[in-house]
């Protein structure tokens, strides 16, 4: 008796991944646009790069980037996330239609910060 292969797309795991990405990208897209309404100095020169989403969608972690080198900038703007997570959750809760808006987390984003040392490194050999 052989085994048939199955589809990937009738694999309800397949499928539950397919939503958690779908959300999380709606929801970097939703914090990215409604940090432009947001009046706070610290997040002017801040990026959303990602989102993820826990399988029951009752958290996602944001992740951002800032311009500045310096990580102790990366606190100031956590924290200036902190206090505005509440608007942007309402945000997120307005512009989707899922039964409960995830709790948001923001964290720095250091792959990018990684990269640029790593290239700082080879091109100083």
């Amino acid at each position: 008796m052989t085994r048939r292969r199955r589809d990937r797309r009738s694999d309800p795991d397949y499928r539950g991944d397919q939503r958690t990405a779908r959300v999380a990208e709606l929801i970097r897209r939703i914090v990215a646009e409604s940090m432009e309404n947001l009046d706070d100095e610290r997040l002017e020169l801040v990026s959303v790069t990602g989102a993820e989403v826990d399988r029951d969608l009752h958290r996602a972690v944001v992740w951002f980037t800032s311009l500045g080198d310096n990580e102790d900038d990366d606190e100031a703007i956590a924290e200036a996330f902190e206090e505005h997570a509440g608007r942007l959750r309402r945000e997120v809760g307005d512009q989707t239609r899922l039964r409960r808006t995830p709790e948001l987390v923001f964290r720095p984003d250091t792959v990018l910060r990684s990269a640029e040392r790593i290239e700082r490194l080879l091109e100083a050999e």
